[in-house]
């Protein structure tokens, strides 16, 4: 007796408090610092020391940050043809349409039936001969609809809705990697083709040395292992040359399949590799941002909040179930009499499901909501450290980068006078060959080294403009679209639906 009083009491506290059931949501604390790492890794560039008028990241369209102009048609080819892009935007409509049908179980479900029957007695006997059969014809209006007292069927749609804003948040997050991925891979491109540069120039280095050398051996002044030598260099620049061009070809393969398509062949021309302007004095904004600024994490805030709803729903499901059934219609043994006076005919059938025992079903999805939740406030946290290590790691690599490419620049030139000294003196008869090969060798891995150092600064430049929440506009100034304002895709039927409640 006791029990059936306290469900009676939560059930009226239900009633008058509608989804009281569902527990109010609190955003966890952010398991972060309120500030990015300090230290000799993380100076600012001069501009941005002194204040940089530049806007925050998500603020700057992708085309003010990337400015190279074969790359902007790049990126703008991949927002259009990028199939995994594709796949986000269709399962945002997917999950857009679950939503739909989640709330359509709020209102009263109507519909129309008609129904026409014949019967008869005997065989050959006429349908009204004996009194046991004739014709019967109806129209009826039906209309069905779950009181939702306490909160099961509301839950449930937040629950839903807040899956469709975390498909929203996705797809958006999917268009912002895409950008960064498609101009990382575009300067891998342009590293590479100054890679084959580099190893074009060391061959014909090499060949030019083993024909003079060759030319020695000829005439009795170089030995058979200065010769081995010279032809040692050559083979090796061959195979680095043939890796180069592999490598070269690899890049481009992934630079067209993110692009979604074959790169035309009208493209401006490509900006070389040390003469690209990425915009580097990005501010980092306070690291509080990062919630808002990071679609990422709004998704899993998102999806955080769709598992609250549903702890409210698997509360709700220890309580009744209430459905109102009603019928109107009209019925009548002739069709000509179907709407005449007194054919008309109506039913109202309130019904009510009670749970009682069903073997701890309901604790037990109850305890599945909770524990759900639960992992969501974890993986929200997880988010979160994620988003500040790569900001953090992003700052390192714009604090650093510089300081390690003005000095690899004069590891490069000191490496070249080496080489240049080497060839005077084995051309002198005082040091030998070997002197001069390991010169060549130093200075090509120099110069590789140089090259690999200036790719990483710009890709870690993209990175962080990603990191900070930047790629979702195109131009810096845009008004910031809504996340299921979406591009008519090839091939596709693209609907534009509001994301709020309706």
């Amino acid at each position: 007796m006791a029990i059936s009083k306290r469900v009676l009491s939560a059930a009226l506290v239900a009633i008058v408090t509608g989804c009281a059931l569902q527990p109010p949501y609190e955003r966890p604390a952010a398991p972060v610092g309120g500030a990015y790492p300090t230290g000799e890794a993380y100076k600012s560039p001069t501009s941005t020391a002194q204040g940089s008028s530049n806007p925050a990241a998500g603020d700057t369209g992708w085309r003010n940050f990337l400015v190279d102009a074969r790359l902007q048609q790049l990126v703008a080819l991949a927002l259009q043809n990028n199939r995994d892009l594709r796949v986000a935007v269709l399962n945002m409509q997917k999950v857009q349409a679950q939503y739909r049908i989640q709330r359509a179980g709020l209102f009263p479900q109507v519909g129309v039936g008609a129904t026409s029957s014949r019967s008869g007695g005997g065989v050959g006997a006429s349908p009204s001969a004996n009194g046991t059969g004739g014709d019967n014809t109806a129209v009826d209006l039906s209309a069905s609809w779950e009181v939702d007292f306490f909160g099961r069927l509301g839950s449930l749609t937040d629950a839903a809705r807040e899956t469709y804003l975390a498909s929203a948040y996705a797809r958006q997050a999917a268009e912002i990697l895409l950008v960064a991925q498609v101009a990382d891979q575009y300067l891998t491109v342009l590293s590479y083709d100054e890679a084959l540069a580099i190893t074009q120039k060391a061959l014909e280095t090499a060949q030019a040395s083993y024909k003079i050398v060759n030319l020695q051996f000829d005439t009795g002044t170089a030995s058979d292992l200065e010769l081995t030598q010279s032809q040692t260099a050559v083979e090796l620049a061959l195979a680095n040359h043939a890796a180069q061009v592999r490598l070269r070809a690899q890049a481009e393969n992934a630079l067209t399949l993110l692009v979604g398509q074959p790169l035309p062949s009208d493209l401006p021309p490509p900006v070389p590799l040390h003469e690209q302007a990425i915009l580097a004095d990005v501010p980092a904004e306070l690291a509080s941002d990062l919630l808002t600024r990071r679609p990422d994490i709004l998704q899993a805030e998102a999806v955080l909040r769709a598992e609250n709803a549903n702890i409210g729903a698997a509360r709700a499901a220890f309580f009744p179930r209430i459905t109102l059934t009603g019928t109107l219609g009209t019925a009548s043994s002739t069709l000509a009499g179907l709407f005449a006076a007194g054919s008309g005919a109506w039913s109202f059938v309130p019904s009510l499901l009670m749970p009682i025992f069903n073997a701890g079903a309901n604790q037990a999805n109850l305890d599945v909501a909770v524990l759900q939740k639960d992992i969501g406030v974890a993986q929200y946290e997880k988010a979160i450290q994620t988003a500040f290590r790569e900001v953090s790691d992003g700052l390192a690599a714009r604090g650093t980068y510089d300081d390690q490419l003005a000095a690899l620049q004069r590891y490069v030139n000191a490496q070249q006078r080496r080489l240049d000294v080497a060839n005077s003196l084995y051309a002198n008869g005082i040091d030998s060959y070997l002197d001069v090969l390991t010169a060549q060798t130093d200075l090509y891995n120099a110069q590789n080294a140089l090259l690999s150092a200036r790719l990483n600064r710009l890709t870690s430049l993209v990175d962080l403009y990603r990191a900070l929440g930047g790629g979702w506009l195109e131009h810096t100034g845009d008004k910031p679209r809504p996340l299921n304002r979406v591009a008519a895709l090839p091939g596709t039927t693209v609907k534009q639906t509001a994301l709020g409640k309706a």
